[in-house]
């Protein structure tokens, strides 16, 4: 394997920013669907790819999950093309004979179930960074964000079911006529150590 090129690790990650406002260009099912072909591939802990992600684009779906969303975030989020709720599912362990037939994985979970919320979540946060990468890879914009109520989602979006809201995002193509200069990051010598 070699590097990418310049070009792409700037699109991917020195020139991206977290989007605010976006231009009203549709992002198609075939974008979403291209998106969700590079985030499957995404390494996961026991390839149990938890993420599941419920994309919002009517008005009507928007609406439903505003009284969820922070005062800060409705504004943006209601008028952002796509939005997208990124979920675990607390049964993901049963897809894993499918998904990681080595040995009995399920079992490890059904015999410790206090194993399944951290590692669903966790792998599922893996999952929500893999999407906001393949996101930029495709030459779309990303605002990801966690303040919202996952109470109030989840009764609205998801109340019969196995799946318990994450971390949201806006997608489309971002308008950067109103941004501001990109924040300040922690340096290599703040945060990194090497034994």
């Amino acid at each position: 394997m070699t590097s990418i090129n310049d070009r792409a690790l700037d699109q991917v990650f020195r020139s991206a920013r977290s989007i605010q406002k976006f231009l009203p260009k549709e992002v198609t099912n075939e974008t979403i669907a291209a998106l969700y072909d590079l985030v499957k591939l995404g390494p996961t802990g026991f390839n149990s790819q938890p993420a599941r992600f419920l994309f919002l684009r009517t008005k009507e779906a928007k609406e439903r999950l505003s009284p969820a969303l922070s005062s800060g975030n409705r504004d943006k989020t209601l008028a952002a093309p796509l939005n997208v709720i990124i979920a675990w599912d607390s049964r993901f362990y049963d897809e894993l004979p499918t998904q990681f037939p080595a040995y009995d994985a399920k079992a490890l979970f059904e015999s410790n179930t206090g194993l399944i919320e951290p590692t669903a979540k966790t792998n599922a946060s893996l999952q929500a960074g893999y999407l906001f990468l393949a996101a930029r890879a495709l030459g779309l914009d990303v605002g990801p964000m966690s303040g919202f109520s996952t109470e109030k989602v989840d009764a609205e979006f998801f109340p019969n079911s196995t799946w318990r809201s994450l971390l949201l995002a806006n997608i489309g193509y971002g308008d950067r006529s109103t941004l501001a200069p990109r924040g300040p990051r922690l340096s290599y010598a703040n945060t990194v150590s090497v034994l």
